[in-house]
């Protein structure tokens, strides 16, 4: 996963592609209605997902249908996955703090941190 992707995510209306992709495989056509954009931006778009690899594309008849793929978003959850625990002791943490604040609260909060 690289910074390509998080490019590639950075622009709303992509990103909002990737969210109507969730559902399942698009057309231009349908992208481009439902996003209330002209075909030619929602191709533009798309180009940039498909380069980026968040998306692939497959012919059937004379219809190209976007999906997503989901590779670099499990990329993407591994990666942030060592953040989600870094905040996870964050907010355990804050949650012994507030308990002990709670306990005494009619202490002075700074008092109490010195002599822990």
């Amino acid at each position: 996963m690289g910074m390509v992707t998080f490019s590639a995510l950075a622009e709303p209306n992509r990103l909002h592609m990737v969210e109507m992709l969730l559902h399942g495989p698009m057309t231009v056509g349908d992208i481009a209605n439902q996003l209330e954009i002209r075909q030619p931006q929602a191709s533009k778009h798309l180009k940039v997902l498909l380069d980026a690899g968040l998306v692939e594309v497959k012919a059937e008849a004379n219809r190209r249908n976007y999906q997503l793929r989901m590779e670099p978003f499990q990329e993407m959850d591994s990666w942030l996955s060592s953040y989600r625990r870094i905040w996870s002791e964050r907010y355990d943490n804050l949650d012994a703090y507030l308990e002990k604040l709670q306990a005494y609260p009619n202490q002075d909060p700074t008092n109490r941190m010195k002599e822990e």
